[in-house]
C-alpha cells in the first residue's frame, strides 16, 4: 500500500508521540509500519492526513481533518496557522500548557535517544520546559517578510520558498503589528525586514536583492547587510547596547536576560576567573561574566558585524579581547588558548560539533555553559562530551519562541 502513495494521497492515521521538528509521530500499517511526521496534530489524535513529501522510508504529512480531538487542541489564534498557510508556527494548534509539555517530551526524548542519558540522570536533572513573560503572543521582536510576484508582503509556507500574503503576523512584537508593511506593496523589494528593539526603536528595511530567505519566522537572527544599515537599542544584562539592526540578538524581548541568568547561576563565576565567551555575538555573555570575575574574558565571533558590535560595546571593561575567527580556526591556530576556567559555549543551531568539543576538553576549564537553540544538536554534542570524561550536571529549558517548535537548553558541563 505504502509504496502506491503519492504526494496528495490521504490516509487515515493515529497519531503518536511529539518528534523534534514540529511534528508527531504516525505509522501506516501498524506498529512496524512507514513513519509519517505529521503536522497540525497532537498524540492520540485520529486524522486523516495529506502526504506532502515522500522519502525513502519515512513520508510527510498534514493533519487536514480531525476526526478524533485531544483535550489539548485549541482553535489557532492565528487565521493563517494551518495546512498549506504560513509555516511559521508549528504549534497554535496546541493549548499554551501542553505546548510546554510537548517542548519538555521533545528535550527528554532526544536526551535518552542521542545524549544517550539514562531515565534516572533524566529524572535528576529534572527538566521542564520554562516559559517566558509575556504570553504567547505578541512576543516576537525581528520578522522577515518575503516579497512575493504581485509585490505583496508574507510569509512562507513550511519547506517553501511560496509566500502566503497575511494581514500581520500574530505572534509579532506589537510595534511591528501596527505597521503598515503587510497593507502596501513593494515593487523593488523581495524581503522586508522590521525590528522592535527592547530599547524602544522600530525599523523597516527593505531589500532589493534576492538572498537566502528560509524559514522566514524560524530564523534567530539575519546577515550581514549593506554599509548604512540603521542600529537599533537593546537592553540586557544591566547594560544598553548598539547592534545592527540586521545583526544577531535574541528575537523574544526576555530571552536575552533569562539566559543570562541561567548561565550565571549554572557557573557561580568567582572573581579572578578567567572566561570564554565562544560563538559571542556581541558579547552579553562576556559582559555578564567580566562583571562578576573581574578577570580576561574573550569572546570568539567570526560575524564581521557581531566582532564590530562586541568591540564597541564591551570597549569599557577592562581585560574583555575580541577575537574575530571561527571558533574551530581560533582553537588550531592557537588564537585562544587555556587554562581558562569557565566558558559560555553558544553555538549555531547545527551545534558545536566534535572538533570544537574535543578543544574545549583539553583546555580543561573547571565548568561549561552550553547554550543551545537546537536540543537535538546539543544532545550530540552532550554525547561526545560523554565519550571524553565529561556530564551534564544540571540543565535548563525555555520556551522563548512560545508558538513554534523551537525551545532554548542551558546546560551545565563538568568534569565527570
Amino acid at each position: 500500500m505504502t509504496t502506491e502513495l503519492v504526494e496528495g494521497d490521504r490516509v487515515e492515521l493515529t497519531i503518536g508521540a511529539p518528534a523534534h521538528g514540529g511534528h508527531c509521530v504516525a505509522r501506516i500499517g501498524g506498529e512496524h509500519g512507514q513513519v509519517v511526521f505529521v503536522r497540525h496534530t497532537l498524540p492520540g489524535e485520529r486524522v486523516t492526513a495529506e502526504i506532502t513529501e515522500l522519502h525513502k522510508g519515512w513520508l510527510r504529512a498534514d493533519a487536514v481533518t480531525v476526526h478524533e480531538a485531544s483535550p489539548d487542541r485549541v482553535e489557532p489564534p492565528c487565521p493563517w496557522s494551518g495546512p498549506d498557510l504560513c509555516g511559521g508556527c508549528d504549534l497554535q494548534h496546541v493549548a499554551p500548557d501542553a505546548q510546554l509539555d510537548w517542548k519538555t517530551e521533545v528535550v527528554t526524548s532526544l536526551l535518552t535517544r542521542m545524549a544517550g542519558l539514562s531515565d534516572d540522570k533524566i529524572k535528576s536533572l529534572g527538566v521542564r520546559v520554562q516559559p517566558l513573560p509575556g504570553g504567547p503572543l505578541g512576543w516576537r521582536s525581528r520578522v522577515r517578510y518575503a516579497v512575493d510576484a504581485m509585490d505583496r508582503p508574507g510569509l512562507l509556507k513550511h519547506r517553501s520558498h511560496e509566500v502566503v500574503p497575511v494581514d500581520r503576523c500574530r505572534i509579532a512584537h506589537p510595534a511591528l503589528q501596527s505597521l503598515d508593511v503587510t497593507a502596501r506593496t513593494w515593487p523593488e523589494a523581495s524581503a522586508i525586514e522590521v525590528v522592535a528593539s527592547t530599547g524602544g526603536d522600530v525599523v523597516v528595511q527593505a531589500r532589493a536583492t534576492a538572498d537566502s530567505v528560509g524559514d522566514s519566522l524560524l530564523d534567530e537572527g539575519y546577515g550581514t547587510s549593506p554599509e548604512g544599515t540603521p542600529e537599533v537599542r537593546e537592553v540586557a544584562a544591566g547594560r544598553e547596547w548598539q547592534v545592527r539592526a540586521d545583526g544577531f540578538w535574541q528575537i523574544h524581548p526576555a530571552a536575552a536576560d533569562t539566559l543570562v541568568n541561567a548561565v550565571l547561576e549554572l557557573l557561580d563565576p568567582k572573581p579572578g576567573e578567567t572566561s570564554w565567551d565562544l560563538y559571542g555575538g556581541a558579547g552579553l555573555f562576556a559582559a555578564a561574566l567580566s562583571a562578576r570575575t573581574s578577570a580576561r574574558t574573550i569572546v570568539v565571533e567570526s560575524s564581521p558585524g557581531g566582532v564590530v558590535a562586541a568591540r564597541r560595546n564591551l570597549a569599557d571593561l577592562p581585560g574583555v579581547e575580541v577575537v574575530a575567527a571561527k571558533v574551530d580556526v581560533a582553537f588550531t591556530r592557537r588564537r585562544i588558548a587555556g587554562p581558562v576556567d569557565l566558558v559560555v559555549l553558544d553555538p549555531p543551531r547545527t551545534g558545536a560539533g566534535g572538533k570544537v568539543v574535543r578543544a574545549l576538553v583539553e583546555a580543561a576549564p573547571r565548568a561549561i555553559a552550553y547554550v543551545a537553540c537546537d536540543p537535538a544538536a546539543l544532545a550530540r554534542d552532550l554525547k561526545t562530551f560523554a565519550g571524553l570524561g565529561w556530564e551534564v550536571a544540571e540543565l535548563r529549558a525555555f520556551d522563548c519562541f512560545p508558538m513554534t517548535q523551537h525551545v532554548e537548553c542551558v546546560a551545565l558541563v563538568v568534569p565527570a
